[in-house]
């Protein structure tokens, strides 16, 4: 069964199994949401964890002002307007050509049983990496006082790992409504009450070890700053649609500080 064996708790999530795979697809598609606690063995958890804390130093450390569309500010649009307020975003990124080709995270990214699994429920054909060298699995490091603003993807779906949790805040907040990607619609009046703080979102408190899936272009999240000095950090596991695709010379520049 390949090495991911040795990575994930198939007594828990049986990846390969077609009844197992049937109910992950329904969950995500009444939630929007995917949550599998405990996804990784306490061993391979370790070894992330060890890996992530060896990288740490290395991280690019960027912070930024966005929209919920995660564009800049738009002069021909008032401030108040709720796709125009502006959110912040810092945090630090190790870029996929730093993690070493053995890491359990290359094996799990590479795994066919792994990628039949995220085809199947995501329902799509195919998927594929980064052509670039550096986006396609990145650690995520949010040290105190650090944040994720409120914003939608423009990916259509995202895949995380929870590798360590903050002794205080980073929780991610959602909604599971506002904006319909294909069919051109978006609520700014829920976007505004919620930007606001006058709707209150959903939170996912993810533990150690947890894979998370989510539809983020059509649903507002964020991570809440984190309040103490212990760093969240987090995997995100990146693919796409179509082939050939690469982050864009400038995202890679914001997010790696070098586009190669």
């Amino acid at each position: 069964m390949e090495n991911i064996k040795e990575i994930i708790n198939f007594s828990k999530h049986p990846i390969n199994d077609s009844d197992y795979i049937s109910v992950c697809k329904k969950k995500l598609h009444d939630n929007s949401l995917l949550v599998l606690n405990n996804f990784l063995l306490d061993q391979s958890l370790n070894n992330l964890l060890k890996e992530a804390t060896e990288l740490e130093n290395l991280a690019f450390y960027c912070s930024q002002k966005h929209t919920v569309l995660l564009s800049k500010f738009n002069q021909n649009l008032k401030n108040t307007d709720p796709l125009n307020q502006m959110m912040i975003s810092d945090k630090g990124c190790v870029p996929h050509d730093l993690i070493k080709e053995n890491s359990d995270l290359n094996n799990l990214y590479k795994s066919k049983i792994f990628r039949n699994f995220l085809i199947k429920i995501l329902n799509l054909k195919k998927i594929y990496p980064y052509c670039d060298t550096l986006s396609s699995i990145n650690y995520n490091y949010y040290k105190n006082g650090q944040q994720l603003g409120w914003h939608f993807d423009n990916a259509s779906f995202a895949i995380t790992l929870m590798i360590q949790s903050s002794l205080e805040g980073g929780k991610f907040e959602y909604v599971t409504k506002g904006r319909n990607f294909s069919e051109n619609y978006i609520d700014k009046k829920l976007i505004g009450e919620i930007i606001n703080n006058q709707y209150k979102p959903n939170i996912l408190d993810a533990e150690p070890g947890t894979l998370v899936l989510f539809y983020g272009r059509n649903y507002l999240h964020r991570v809440t700053p984190v309040q103490k000095d212990k760093s969240r950090i987090l995997v995100t596991l990146n693919y796409n649609e179509e082939d050939f695709i690469e982050l864009s010379e400038n995202a890679r520049l914001t997010f790696f500080g070098r586009i190669k």
